[in-house]
C-alpha cells in the first residue's frame, strides 16, 4: 500500500482545505465496471449518479456548490481498480459512489481508508467487506452475500426439495464467498448435502468437465456463486447434457443480460437478488427520469445506486462539511428517503432496512417469487 502513499497524502492535503465546503464543486467520485463483460452491473449506477447530480445542481447544489461527477472505469478487475482509485484520491473526491464487484471494491478500500474517503456500493456483497472492520469508511445499499445464501440455501431445501446440492463458484471473492456460504449453512442446517464444491474458471468457453461432475455427483440442485457470462454457459451446457438439476444463483446472475446470453436456456433459473422497490413512489420517480433522460429502463443495481446517491448527498448536506468522520456520523445517525425506502446505516456499515428475495426466469423475465 505504500506505493499509493505520495498520492493519498497529496490528496488528504487538499481535502483538509476544502472539508468545509472550499473546494469550488463537490466531488464525488463513481466507479465500476462501464466497459467489458459486467458492464451492465455499472453504468446503471453512473445514470443513478448522473440523475441524482442534475436533480440536486438544478435546485442549488450542496450549500450552494454544484456537484461535479468523477467517473472512473475499472471493468469490475481489481488490479483496475487500484488505479481507479488513486485517480480518485488525487483528483480530490470527496466521497465515492462504488465500487461495484466485491473483488475489485476490496482491492480499492485500502486506499480510500488510508486516505479516508467515504465509499458507499450498490452492490459488493463480500461479508467481510463490512464485517472485518478494516475498511471503516465503507458503505452498501445492500445485503451481504451470507444472508443471500442463507436465502439460497432455505429455498432451495425448503421450496424445491433439494437433497444432493452441487455448489459451484468462479474462484473471485464474491463468487467463492457465496459458495462458501451456502456450503456452510448446507452441512449445519443437516437437510441435505454437498456432493460436490468446485471452482471454474472465469472466461472459459467449455464447462463440460464440471457439467460432468454435477452429473458424476447425483446432484438435484446446482448453486452458483458468481456472475452472469460464466452462468449463461454453464446452464447452456447443462441443459445441453441433459443434466437435469434446478439452478440456483445470486445477485451477479440475477440481471437481463444473463437471459439475453443464455436465452431460452434461462428459463426456470432461480436467483436472489435485492427485493422489488418498484412500487414506491421515489422508485417511480426515478425510474421515469431515466427513461426520459436515456431513453430506456435501468439495468441491475440501479435502485440501490440512486439510493446510495441520495445518501451520501444527505451525509454531506447535513454534515456542512466534507469532512469524512462528520459524513459518517450523519450517514449513522440520519433517515433518509431513498428508492429502496427510509433507510440508516448500522455500525458496521450496511444499510439498515434492506434484503433480498428470490426470482425465476417465467417467459424470458425474472418475476419475484412470493
Amino acid at each position: 500500500m505504500k506505493r499509493f502513499s505520495g498520492l493519498v497524502i497529496a490528496a488528504c492535503l487538499t481535502l483538509l482545505t476544502s472539508t468545509a465546503f472550499g473546494a469550488d464543486t463537490v466531488k464525488i467520485g463513481v466507479a465500476g465496471a462501464h466497459t467489458g463483460d459486467l458492464a451492465s452491473y455499472g453504468l446503471p449506477t453512473v445514470n443513478a449518479a448522473k440523475l441524482v447530480a442534475k436533480d440536486i445542481n438544478a435546485k442549488g447544489g450542496i450549500d450552494g456548490k454544484q456537484i461535479e461527477l468523477l467517473i472512473q472505469d475499472e471493468e469490475c478487475k481489481p488490479e483496475k481498480a487500484t488505479n481507479a482509485a488513486t485517480k480518485l484520491v488525487s483528483d480530490g473526491a470527496v466521497v465515492v459512489l462504488g465500487h461495484i464487484c466485491s473483488g475489485a471494491t476490496k482491492a480499492a478500500l485500502p486506499i480510500y481508508t488510508e486516505a479516508k474517503i467515504v465509499t458507499m456500493s450498490p452492490s459488493a456483497t463480500n461479508p467481510e467487506l463490512t464485517q472485518s472492520g478494516q475498511y471503516p469508511t465503507f458503505f452498501r445499499t445492500i445485503a451481504s452475500d451470507d444472508a443471500q445464501a442463507m436465502l439460497g440455501v432455505n429455498f432451495a431445501i425448503d421450496k424445491l426439495g433439494a437433497k444432493k446440492i452441487a455448489v459451484l463458484h468462479d474462484k473471485g471473492d464474491y463468487g467463492k464467498g457465496y459458495a462458501e456460504y451456502a456450503q456452510k449453512f448446507i452441512q449445519e442446517g443437516g437437510k441435505a448435502e454437498v456432493v460436490l464444491f468446485e471452482g471454474v474458471t472465469p472466461g472459459a468457453v467449455d464447462y463440460s468437465a464440471v457439467v460432468q461432475k454435477v452429473r458424476q455427483a447425483g446432484a438435484d440442485t446446482v448453486m452458483f456463486g458468481g456472475y452472469h457470462p460464466e452462468a449463461s454457459k454453464i446452464v447452456s451446457q447443462l441443459k445441453k447434457k441433459r443434466v437435469n438439476v434446478k439452478f440456483i444463483s445470486d445477485d451477479g446472475v440475477k440481471d437481463d443480460t444473463f437471459i439475453k446470453v443464455a436465452g431460452a436456456d434461462a428459463e426456470g433459473v432461480y436467483a436472489s437478488g435485492p427485493q422489488d422497490v418498484s412500487g414506491l413512489e421515489m422508485n417511480k420517480a426515478a425510474k421515469a427520469a431515466h427513461m426520459a433522460e436515456f431513453g430506456s429502463e435501468p439495468g441491475a443495481f440501479f435502485d440501490a445506486a440512486y439510493a446510495a446517491m441520495q445518501a451520501l448527498v444527505n451525509a454531506i448536506d447535513k454534515a456542512d462539511s466534507t469532512d469524512a468522520d462528520k459524513i459518517m456520523e450523519k450517514l449513522r445517525t440520519e433517515t433518509v428517503d431513498t428508492t429502496v425506502g427510509t433507510i440508516k446505516f448500522d455500525a458496521r456499515g450496511d444499510a439498515e432496512g434492506v434484503g433480498f428475495s428470490m426470482y425465476q426466469v417465467q417467459g424470458g423475465a425474472y418475476v419475484e417469487l412470493k
